[in-house]
């Protein structure tokens, strides 16, 4: 069984939660707080270079430098439990803590670059960091808390159809670590049953990819975009209102291009998108632009929050703002 810490947890900042939807960051740490979760965020943290990586970029050996640093800031502050928002940052780090632990040269070469720098010395032995006891997605540490949360709920989100979209770097890179299955992933599907809500479970095209594939949505955008097409037509035709997500790069995939797609080919969705944190924290009665953030969001979500009655001011005018963001042309 998984051992899922609730104490000594580097929270690891995301560059895409960060500069897309910010209040994924600040939803996690709404609910942390209110579960009794102790954890750490440290600015000098680095990226994990997940995009730069999958772009071809960085190579191995430089992405695996950096997580060995970022391991490293982990241990000096007694947080050496490190959990991601990012399934990217996710399988990035959990990949480095491989390498750095199985290849000796690679390993060694990593810890000459410290040593011969001026800046942090670090040296990197087999094992400070075990790649399925000390990294962690927070969507496990929701889980493993799911009984505590579900006494924390404050409003009733139960009218609403919800889906679950499960990351591919979550679900399809480390198997044996993957909490809910990945052949059916329900991990998502148990945190929203957790605040009261059942989602449509299984549906057709659920394990099908977000379509971004990082550098995809640029080489290849007609390819790209056609797969997200395919799900959210299949979302579509089960009525879903909402789709759960578990990095921010995909629900940048959806949430981002659904408008665009809608206006090519003449279809309205009307899915709106959020953060498994985003969800649970506006369950659990968080403010939702203050701590949530919808207003960073494309698809809007304030006509979902006017249907279910929750007692939050709605400060956009609908109708103008949802006119402008489905005339951004991607």
């Amino acid at each position: 069984m998984k051992i899922i810490p609730d104490k000594n947890i580097l929270l690891f900042k995301s560059c895409l939660v960060n500069v897309e939807y910010p209040g994924i960051e600040s939803s996690t740490c709404y609910i942390l707080n209110n579960i009794d979760v102790e954890y750490l965020v440290d600015e000098r943290q680095s990226c994990c270079t997940g995009l730069g990586y999958y772009f071809d970029l960085f190579d191995q050996l430089s992405t695996t430098a950096l997580a060995a640093r970022n391991f490293h800031i982990g241990s000096e502050t007694g947080h050496g439990n490190i959990v991601t928002m990012c399934a990217t940052c996710y399988a990035i780090l959990k990949k480095s803590a491989k390498i750095l632990n199985q290849d000796e040269e690679a390993r060694d070469k990593i810890n000459k670059i410290s040593n011969d720098s001026n800046l942090e010395k670090m040296e990197y032995t087999p094992g400070d960091m075990d790649p399925t006891k000390n990294i962690f997605h927070v969507a496990e540490i929701f889980f493993n808390k799911r009984k505590e949360i579900s006494k924390l709920v404050k409003f009733d989100l139960s009218g609403l159809k919800v889906a679950t979209h499960h990351a591919c770097h979550y679900c399809k890179v480390h198997y044996n670590d993957t909490i809910g299955g990945v052949r059916d992933p329900n991990l998502l599907d148990e945190l929203v049953a957790a605040v009261g809500v059942e989602t449509i479970g299984w549906y057709d095209h659920k394990k099908l990819t977000c379509g971004n594939g990082f550098r995809q949505r640029f080489t290849n955008k007609e390819a790209s975009l056609g797969i997200t097409t395919d799900k959210l037509q299949a979302l579509k035709d089960n009525n879903v209102e909402i789709l759960i997500h578990m990095c921010p790069n995909c629900q940048m995939q959806f949430d981002r291009y659904q408008p665009y797609i809608e206006e090519k080919l003449g279809i309205e969705f009307n899915i709106s998108h959020l953060n498994i944190a985003q969800f649970i924290a506006l369950a659990l009665g968080a403010d939702p632009y203050n701590v949530i953030g919808i207003q960073t969001h494309t698809v809007l979500i304030e006509p979902l929050l006017t249907r279910l009655e929750l007692p939050f001011e709605i400060k956009k005018d609908q109708k103008e703002d949802l006119k402008a963001k489905k005339s951004i042309k991607n």
